[in-house]
């Protein structure tokens, strides 16, 4: 897997509020050396913002695809914008 950095942010569309999608993400989060956040978008959406080396990261995106198949419709995933600020750790934001 490649060790390059990747800074990315995925908004998660289909039944992903009020099924626990906050904290099953945090708590795989801690499965993985990655960084970033998870919070829920006024739209009914979820934001994940995360940070670390490629096959890590995309490593914790399939496990999160995994846990909730059949509640994603859509993962839009785009590259940080460099002005963005990702956090150490992994935390849940309100």
């Amino acid at each position: 897997m490649s060790d390059e950095r990747i800074e990315i942010r995925v908004v998660y569309h289909g039944r992903v509020q009020g099924v626990g999608f906050r904290y099953t993400t945090n708590r795989i989060a801690r499965r993985f050396p990655v960084s970033g956040s998870v919070r829920n978008l006024a739209d009914g959406t979820v934001e994940l913002i995360v940070a670390g080396e490629a096959g890590q990261v995309r490593t914790f995106l399939a496990a999160i695809l995994d846990a909730f198949d059949g509640n994603i419709t859509l993962a839009d995933e785009q590259p940080l914008d460099a002005a963005t600020d990702v956090p150490e750790g992994f935390s849940i934001r309100r």
